[in-house]
């Protein structure tokens, strides 16, 4: 049951911030920084399978530890540090391989991305230890 509620608490907080993020703070920053990288049409299904799959990660390497420990502390720093290394390796590769990817781009995508997993892994797990006591 821990388990069941730690992924649902995680991926509907994860969710909810990255939806307000992309769909209304950072929308013009990307389409000025990257516009040309971008696709026309959005593809819902790997959107999808995304979440679906990181989420599962940080409740793995940082919600179910933290629950186990009752340490809201450890659910933020290894949130974080989730969200640091797969942020990083996404957008350093975009570096590395992409013509118009730029720094600036994968700066900003880096932070977001640390705070992003950090806060939901934090989040994650106060309700987790809430809800199942």
């Amino acid at each position: 049951m821990m388990y069941v509620v730690a992924y649902l608490t995680t991926v509907i907080v994860f969710f909810a911030i990255d939806f307000i993020w992309l769909g209304t703070v950072a929308k013009g920053f990307y389409q000025d920084q990257i516009g040309s990288l971008l696709l026309d049409e959005f593809r819902v299904g790997v959107a999808v399978a995304f979440y679906v799959m990181y989420v599962a990660g940080i409740v793995i390497f940082a919600v179910v530890p933290a629950v186990k420990l009752g340490s809201l502390g450890h659910a933020l720093l290894y949130g974080a540090l989730f969200g640091l290394f797969c942020y990083a390796t996404y957008d350093f590769t975009n570096l590395a391989t992409l013509k118009g990817y730029t720094v600036t781009v994968a700066v900003v995508d880096t932070i977001w991305g640390t705070f992003l997993t950090g806060l939901s892994a934090l989040a994650g797990t106060w309700l987790t230890i809430k809800i199942t006591g």
